[in-house]
């Protein structure tokens, strides 16, 4: 044992805060499923076991996933100077990033798609709100990890920066999703992408779905642009929405050209809007994330 401490590098402390962190983050994500729970006010072993509502459970895997996102922001930092700190730092990380999950969660409901009733949509099964849903609590909790990895320390400076990147991921996820609405009202002569999510096109679903993933990948790219300064919070912030955006659409420019080689010779709006074409409507997803992927490793 001695040995292998001394290859890996490992220290007695070291495999101490290993514990402490993923003791806390899988205590949370064992609660995630049951405060979800209470938040749409249903029993999620009936719900997952007795109804298989397949929504439901692509929806809470969303939410799950995006809290694992947001703790290994927590997790990548340094470790604290105390077990206590350490303890109390990604316990206070975990709990925000809760927080804000759930927040961005009722944003993308009541301003993103203002029109569409994701809790009544997801009790009666639809799975392309299900998938829609688990999207957009991942976006965010993609941006939600940005911000604490470019933050340091507990401060009320910390706090503010977190709050402000929530709010400007969230203000961009907007942004992209009545374009898309746009986008999807011209090519369909005027019909409505949120009627069309309540339909259950679960085509459309998936490409939204790489759409604003690769939103959120993009919007973090941006913050390698520019390091955190606790006295200069409102410059840093607004260097963030300028870069967020060029980056955005940098990264939609790229996608848009990718699609055009990888899928040459299909019609995407004929395939994925009008014959829900699921297989093709996969790979714009896959091209959009993978597009996203590879400008932030070159940012980074």
């Amino acid at each position: 044992m001695q040995n292998i401490m001394e290859i890996t590098g490992l220290t007695t402390d070291l495999l101490i805060y290993l514990a402490i962190d993923i003791s806390i983050a899988i205590i949370l994500l064992g609660a995630m499923r049951f405060i979800y729970g209470l938040s749409a006010n249903v029993n999620t072993t009936d719900e997952l076991s007795k109804e298989d509502n397949f929504a439901f459970g692509i929806s809470v895997a969303g939410s799950i996933a995006a809290l694992g996102i947001v703790l290994t922001g927590a997790i990548t930092g340094e470790s604290a100077e105390s077990y206590l700190m350490e303890i109390v730092g990604m316990s206070v990380y975990g709990i925000l990033g809760l927080v804000l999950i759930k927040v961005g969660r009722i944003i993308h409901d009541k301003v993103a798609l203002q029109k569409l009733d994701k809790n009544e949509q997801i009790k009666v099964r639809n799975i392309t709100v299900g998938i829609v849903d688990a999207a957009g609590v991942i976006a965010t909790a993609i941006v939600i990890r940005a911000v604490l990895i470019w933050v340091h320390g507990i401060s009320i400076n910390t706090f503010v920066a977190i709050l402000g990147g929530f709010i400007v991921s969230q203000g961009m996820l907007v942004i992209v999703t009545r374009y898309k609405e746009r986008q999807y009202a011209k090519n369909n002569q005027g019909d409505s992408f949120q009627e069309a999510l309540e339909n259950g096109q679960v085509a459309l679903s998936l490409r939204y779905a790489g759409q604003v993933i690769s939103t959120a990948l993009a919007i973090t790219a941006a913050s390698y642009f520019f390091t955190y300064e606790p006295d200069a919070i409102l410059s840093n912030l607004a260097a963030w929405v300028i870069f967020g955006f060029v980056m955005t659409l940098l990264v939609a420019l790229l996608t848009y050209c990718a699609k055009r080689i990888i899928l040459v010779g299909i019609n995407l709006v004929e395939e994925v809007d009008q014959q829900h074409n699921i297989g093709v409507a996969a790979i714009e997803m896959a091209i959009s994330i993978a597009i996203a992927l590879i400008l932030m490793a070159l940012m980074a």
